[in-house]
């Protein structure tokens, strides 16, 4: 058989990686603060959007032009006068732009940096509505770009890329760089096969980048962006598709027995003091059939806040234990981690009784034994735990990330579960892998409390299997929602906390700040807390938490007030996840216009958990209605949301939107390709396309090791570090 030769790739490299990256031939300041180094970084520092210039406008058809009308013009400054300060205590500043047809008069107000950047005789271009002063036309506060000489053909009479910029490189300098570059690197190498690229309709990648950057019609941006967004989300699927299928083929997990009727887990399920949701059951088939596999399950659960994860990861937790192993349990702040404790503690005894018994090597439906570990398990206490645990005699150990300390051995560990928000990564993944002396690699099953759509769980989650909760349990009551923008308002609620209180239940009130801070006039809990119970509620008792109290008074603060020994818990955000009290109705966020979506959403389901109605009050000290700031509408949109539905994926779609999916994708572990010009929300149908054609492609040919499949091999491991694509072997 003949020998297959690789033959060598022909143009620049767009994914290279760093030691095959080409340097700049000519540096400017300004560069190396945009994260430019290379050719490569220059090509891909995309234009924020674009300009037509084909339409400029000169001054005599200005005159000619609609009243108040947006136009565009290249013109010289003539003249530009000192800032002077008007009747009305404004700071004005008035010049003059003149082209070869005419003089027009140009102003500013309170903008003193104009002076100082538009020089007599500087040329630039001037976009702006245009309107008549006594007579005279006159723009009023143009937008300007600077530039060189108006005449160069990468800045006059067609659509102009407008780039991030700094202080020290202009747009029109990273253009006129571009330029030069496009110029001389005119082969890009385009590691899709011609006749995949042409069925899936997209431009060459060395058309594409030129388009990008210097298109002639708006349709050659639509197609530029189209196929550099394919190239971003295509090998971002191929990278997570090739890693979960490596762990398939490469990995050797425990194979758990699926559980049948009468097993430890069916028991447990059975025993629930309600019923489980058709999503919950769909999640735990999916858990059980994962872990009969002979490698090892990598599963996401996400769900609405109370869509019941901590059944589904305590369903697996019996799995393993009962097929002798034992399991762990990591949270991501010692409140949640305690939580589950109490919760994974009061289900247990409703299934198996309180007496515990161990249940390594044994199929019969006795209690497990389980231990929480955290940073503040007294050393006693600790040194005991520890030693259970090597001895295999501790089933279920919930903790921290304490639990992946060196002094932490689980020598039979069978399956971890992890809370997504702790940052669990590459180092945290071989942390626990190494702590196993089982026969193969543990399970592991990611929870996250924020919901994502599918298609974006595709994108940020693509090496994991996903299951989503998206019912609640029968019988919950949707939370109502109110805002309260008055000091009335604030009344009414504190009313409603009194009778509340009266009526024997309990009641949240929230604030993000822990003590009083001098830069800042919002409320804090502390001083609030004093305040509440001295003028608002002397006859209820109120408690307090928040993050900087020593463990032992914060978990005493919150048993009071579960155990209903505490009326109002005021609180800072430590309440976010996994405090679960039914008896509490009432939630009361004081400067809610402070939280972020997600926060609100977490913080209003710590309620609505037992029988009874439950109210939550958005308090904010700013005028919803008459914000104007970017900062203030934001925020309108916010509590408008989150008043307006109880839909956890609705409000993510909202936040997502709000906030940019580097938000989402920054709780992912390191490795991760950086996305410049994908927007999920924008572009989930390529996301899509792109997952699909990488199981198809990977189904086809594992290893890419097929001729016309070696340089997309070649880009995705040039765009996911060796160590991100191998750590599957983690052991």
């Amino acid at each position: 058989m003949a020998e297959i030769i690789t033959l060598p790739v022909r143009g620049l490299e767009l994914f290279a990686g760093p030691a095959r990256r080409t340097p700049l031939k000519r540096s400017a300041r300004g560069l190396e603060s945009l994260g430019i180094e290379s050719v490569q970084d220059l090509l891909q520092h995309y234009p924020r959007y674009h300009v037509d210039r084909t339409q400029l406008r000169t001054i005599s058809e200005l005159g000619r032009a609609p009243q108040d009308s947006e136009v565009q013009m290249h013109a010289r400054v003539r003249s530009i006068k000192p800032p002077f300060r008007t009747k009305s205590g404004k700071r004005m500043i008035v010049g003059s732009i003149v082209d070869e047809t005419g003089v027009m008069t140009v102003t500013w107000f309170n903008q003193d940096w104009v002076a100082r950047a538009l020089r007599p005789g500087t040329e630039a271009f001037f976009y702006g509505r245009v309107s008549r002063y006594k007579g005279k036309l006159q723009m009023t506060a143009p937008r300007f770009e600077i530039v060189r000489s108006g005449r160069e053909p990468f800045n006059v009479g067609r659509i102009i890329p407008i780039y991030p910029a700094t202080a020290e490189l202009s747009s029109d300098g990273v253009r006129r760089l571009m330029w030069e570059a496009l110029r001389e690197h005119t082969a890009v190498a385009d590691p899709l096969p011609d006749d995949l690229r042409r069925s899936l309709g997209l431009l060459q990648r060395r058309e594409a980048i030129r388009l990008i950057h210097f298109p002639e019609s708006k349709k050659d941006v639509l197609a530029a962006r189209r196929r550099l967004v394919f190239d971003e989300v295509f090998t971002l699927q191929l990278g997570l598709v090739y890693r979960k299928r490596r762990v398939e083929r490469t990995v050797r997990g425990l194979r758990q027995l699926e559980s049948g009727e009468g097993s430890l887990a069916e028991t447990f399920m059975n025993a629930l003091p309600f019923k489980p949701t058709g999503a919950q059951r769909r999640a735990c088939a999916a858990v059980a059939s994962d872990m009969a596999k002979p490698y090892p399950m990598h599963r996401l659960v996400e769900g609405e806040v109370g869509s019941g994860k901590t059944v589904v990861a305590l369903y697996a937790c019996l799995v393993a234990i009962a097929g002798g192993h034992q399991a762990a349990f990591m949270a991501p702040t010692e409140v949640l981690a305690e939580q589950h404790y109490l919760t994974v503690n009061e289900l247990l005894g409703r299934a198996f009784g309180a007496e515990e018994a161990r249940n390594l090597f044994a199929s019969i439906s006795r209690r497990p034994v389980v231990r929480l570990l955290t940073g503040s398990t007294p050393e006693a206490q600790r040194a005991e735990i520890l030693a259970a645990a090597t001895a295999s005699e501790v089933d279920l150990l919930i903790g921290t990330h304490a639990l992946i300390q060196s002094s932490v051995d689980i020598p039979k560990l069978g399956l971890a579960v992890v809370d997504e928000q702790h940052r669990f990564g590459v180092h945290q993944r071989k942390g626990l892998g190494a702590k196993s002396f089982a026969d193969g690699e543990p399970d592991i099953l990611v929870m996250t409390a924020t919901p994502i759509p599918r298609t974006l769980a595709v994108s940020i989650y693509g090496d994991l299997d996903v299951s989503i909760l998206d019912e609640l349990p029968l019988g919950r009551r949707p939370v109502q929602t109110s805002i309260a923008a008055t000091e009335e308002e604030r009344q009414v609620a504190y009313e409603l906390i009194r009778s509340e209180a009266k009526a024997g239940r309990q009641a949240f009130v929230v604030y993000a700040l822990r003590e009083e801070s001098r830069t800042t006039d919002l409320r804090d809990a502390k001083s609030e807390a004093r305040r509440l119970q001295k003028e608002v509620w002397p006859e209820l008792s109120v408690g307090l938490v928040h993050g900087d109290m020593k463990a032992q008074d914060k978990e005493g603060a919150m048993t009071a007030f579960r155990e209903g020994a505490t009326d109002v818990l005021v609180a800072t955000t430590v309440i976010e996840v996994g405090v679960d009290v039914p008896n509490a109705t009432v939630m009361l966020v004081e400067d809610a216009e402070r939280f972020g979506l997600a926060q609100l959403h977490q913080l209003r389901g710590r309620i609505g958990r037992g029988e009874h109605d439950s109210y939550c009050v958005l308090a904010t000290g700013i005028d919803l209605e008459a914000a104007r700031d970017p900062a203030g509408r934001a925020a309108a949109e916010r509590l408008g949301a989150i008043k307006d539905t109880t839909d956890g994926f609705r409000l993510a779609l909202v936040d997502l939107a709000q906030r940019g999916e580097g938000q989402l994708f920054g709780a992912r572990q390191s490795g991760m390709p950086q996305l410049k010009m994908t927007r999920v929300l924008e572009h989930q149908d390529a996301i899509i396309e792109a997952r699909e054609l990488a199981v198809r492609l990977l189904e086809e040919d594992p290893e890419l090791q097929h001729p016309e499949h070696r340089a997309l091999e070649r880009e995705m491991r040039a765009r996911f570090p060796e160590h991100s694509l191998e750590v599957v072997q983690s052991g």
